[in-house]
């Protein structure tokens, strides 16, 4: 199987969905949230770094639980139009999604 490279706002939205959780992970270690979702900790750092745009529902849906996240605010936060922020305040607008 051949996978078409990911579009610019693919990659994107991956980012702004490893930024989320990197947020909402807080001073929690990788490793413990990863274990608490069943998803190894390699992974779990992919996905936050924005290496796998695209990772699987469940494994979105594990993690999002284990941060106290609803996929609601997971998929506003990953939804949003990239034009939504500007690159010096999409982290403060994020931790404002996430505290709301």
């Amino acid at each position: 199987m051949v996978r078409l490279p990911l579009t610019p706002a693919e990659v994107a939205r991956g980012q702004r969905l490893g930024a989320l959780l990197r947020r909402a992970r807080g001073d929690r270690s990788i490793l413990a949230t990863a274990l608490d979702a069943r998803v190894s900790p390699e992974t779990l750092r992919k996905i936050e770094s924005g290496r796998v745009a695209t990772p699987a529902f469940p494994t979105i849906a594990a993690i999002a639980d284990v941060l106290g996240l609803s996929l609601d605010a997971v998929w506003a936060e990953v939804s949003r139009p990239v034009d939504d922020a500007t690159p010096e305040t999409a982290g403060q607008q994020g931790r404002q999604r996430v505290a709301s």
